[in-house]
């Protein structure tokens, strides 16, 4: 599997789209420091709100072979100034988050993905698994030495196939 640095904003989905992705139970874990896992990167929010910490970024870009810049659909603005994904020497893809959410305004956080250069947009949702495969053939490599069939077999028998336990400022 390829190796994917997640950045965006603070409470954008990225540390709970990596539990998914890892199969991992969903706890809400606010990231203090850079999280390397087995293909998953994690950055603080903090390290794309803050100029004197955005050359960090960099640093762990060279460690992965995919940035995926988190977008969260509940989103009022967008972080990201335009065309900055040229700048990269990777794949950078857009990640659309909590579009389950009753706020979710999907469109409008892929246009502003699509502005930023992302060429790729995945649509998420790390409660329903909306998307999650997606991301998973995208990551997919011939010889994988992550067990990705494994946390894909975990993660849809111990999370899709039970309802959400949505927090209670969700509409049912």
């Amino acid at each position: 599997m390829r190796r994917m640095l997640l950045i965006g904003r603070s409470e954008s989905g990225k540390t709970t789209l990596k539990q998914v992705l890892r199969g991992e139970k969903i706890t809400y874990k606010k990231t203090q420091y850079v999280s390397q896992y087995d293909c998953i990167i994690d950055m603080p929010g903090e390290y794309a709100e803050n100029m004197d910490l955005s050359h960090t970024i960099d640093l762990y870009a060279a460690e992965s072979d995919v940035v995926g810049i988190v977008l969260s659909a509940t989103e009022p603005y967008s972080l990201y100034p335009p065309n900055v994904t040229p700048l990269g020497n990777r794949d950078e893809v857009g990640i659309v988050t909590k579009i389950d959410h009753w706020a979710a305004n999907p469109q409008q956080a892929a246009e502003w993905l699509k502005l930023t250069g992302c060429k790729k947009i995945f649509f998420t949702s790390s409660y329903t698994g909306e998307g999650i495969d997606e991301i998973f053939e995208f990551l997919r490599e011939e010889h994988d030495i992550c067990p990705v069939e494994k946390v894909m077999d975990a993660l849809h028998k111990e999370t899709f196939k039970k309802p959400a336990d949505l927090p209670h400022y969700h509409l049912q």
